[in-house]
């Protein structure tokens, strides 16, 4: 990680003191289920934080933007590490590693663009520990698989003490690492709905070094049939204060042939559709080119792997 990823949020922000570089103290639990999770959070569940890989929850602690009463560790209930396909979704649990999605070898197109994707996952070490519920519990705007839940229609699973609900994406994010889930609440899991058969991705990011956040990031899926693409989502993170699909520029190709001129020009919808901020390393408009880029170049990539003509 380059820098502290909340600071652009916050106005004010002030660099701790050397003193203040180490976490505070706190009251640690490692429930070993769902329920005895849930019991914990709902009688401590706003002082408290979920540890699952921590990649995020470190940083926080460090800098101490994150002063909890109790870190809820969940490493060591079983059944949540699971990648499962059924005939409509694949469901990814809440301890499923980075690492885990970057060697998916399961028979779904998503598999092949969790490998496409993971890869641009921080570093090694993160991809390790962290985890795929974890990104989107965080919601960070420039999050990757914030951007690929929001625009495949995920569903993010919960369990609390009025038991289990499940999220869409679209419902999900409220903004800047805030999301739909209350402090009693546990994240078990994620639901994907399955892209249809046939159907291929492709996936493009530009930050400024190696691991660290991106600047705007594109992923998409299609697919094309009879000479015309019948299904799309297009997929923007770090494009506005939440992930974002580009639904106009789905609509705009959605049913006609991929000509270059067409493709070109759904790009420049969807960066249209972008409502980035401004920051020193990348102005809104630099941005809005980089997206349209980005969506050009994955549009591009997924109709000539689909053959098309």
């Amino acid at each position: 990680m380059f820098g502290h990823p909340r600071v652009r949020y916050q106005r004010g922000y002030r660099m701790p003191r050397m003193r203040d570089m180490k976490p505070p103290q706190f009251d640690y639990v490692a429930p070993a289920s769902v329920p005895e999770a849930v019991a914990v959070l709902a009688e401590r569940g706003p002082h408290s934080r979920v540890l699952a890989g921590g990649q995020s929850l470190l940083i926080e602690l460090r800098y101490r933007t994150a002063r909890p009463a109790l870190v809820v560790d969940v490493n060591r209930i079983p059944g949540l590490s699971d990648i499962t396909v059924d005939d409509g979704s694949v469901h990814v649990g809440a301890l499923v590693r980075h690492a885990q999605l970057e060697r998916a070898r399961f028979d779904d197109p998503l598999a092949g663009l969790f490998r496409q994707v993971a890869p641009y996952v921080a570093h090694p070490p993160v991809r390790a520990r962290g985890t795929f519920a974890g990104s989107l519990a965080w919601a960070h705007p420039a999050s990757e698989w914030c951007a690929l839940a929001m625009a495949l229609d995920a569903g993010i699973e919960l369990d609390g003490p009025s038991g289990p609900r499940r999220v869409p994406a679209a419902s999900w994010f409220r903004g800047p690492f805030a999301t739909a889930c209350l402090p009693e609440e546990l994240v078990t899991g994620v639901r994907l709905p399955r892209p249809p058969a046939g159907a291929v991705a492709a996936f493009a990011e530009h930050r400024r070094t190696h691991g660290s956040f991106a600047l705007a990031a594109a992923l998409v899926m299609l697919r094309v049939s009879e000479g015309r693409v019948d299904w799309v989502r297009v997929g923007l993170a770090n494009a506005a204060d939440v992930p974002l699909r580009a639904v106009e520029a789905e609509r705009l190709i959605t049913g006609e042939p991929p000509q270059p001129d067409l493709l070109a020009q759904a790009a420049a919808r969807a960066a249209a559709e972008a409502d980035p901020p401004d920051e020193p390393h990348a102005p809104a408009a630099y941005r809005r080119h980089a997206l349209a880029t980005l969506v050009r170049r994955c549009l591009t990539r997924a109709v000539e792997t689909a053959g098309a003509p």
